[in-house]
């Protein structure tokens, strides 16, 4: 079941001007320490990389359906790889409590996140679904 959806697009010449503009001060608002130190060793392809990050966390608080209110802050929303290189998110905060509230009981939520660049665009879709709870379904796949 299908709990939320979102998606967003950017372009990455402008986040390129805010970080010029901002630096540090914008990049700690809204980057975890995790994604500044992956972001901060792509070299040339850095600012695309922040750029993604910065449309999957829009495609995700569309997904919780709040956007960032209601006590969805930025860096409640990091976006981390798993080991296979997948990207992946990682919800803390207002994020997680929201999370939580939206996925009916006995079931798991399940984040799927897409993050794609053509420049000067990069792109993020975020899918929320909800699966039965561990142990309810052997085989079900893990959040």
């Amino acid at each position: 079941m299908i709990l939320g959806l979102g998606s967003d697009l950017v372009d990455i010449r402008r986040i390129e001007r805010v970080i010029e503009r901002f630096g540090d001060r914008f990049l700690d608002r809204l980057f975890t320490d995790v994604e500044r130190r992956r972001c901060d060793r792509r070299g040339a392809t850095r600012i695309a990389s922040y750029a993604r990050r910065f449309a999957a966390k829009e495609a995700a608080a569309k997904a919780l359906g709040t956007g960032f209110r209601a006590g969805v802050f930025w860096r409640d929303l990091g976006v981390v790889n798993l080991p296979s290189g997948q990207p992946g998110l990682l919800l803390t905060g207002g994020a997680l409590r929201r999370l939580e509230a939206i996925t009916p009981p006995g079931m798991m939520a399940r984040l799927d996140l897409s993050l794609t660049d053509e420049p000067p665009l990069a792109q993020a879709v975020v899918i929320i679904s909800a699966l039965p709870a561990a142990g309810d379904s052997p085989g079900t796949p893990g959040v």
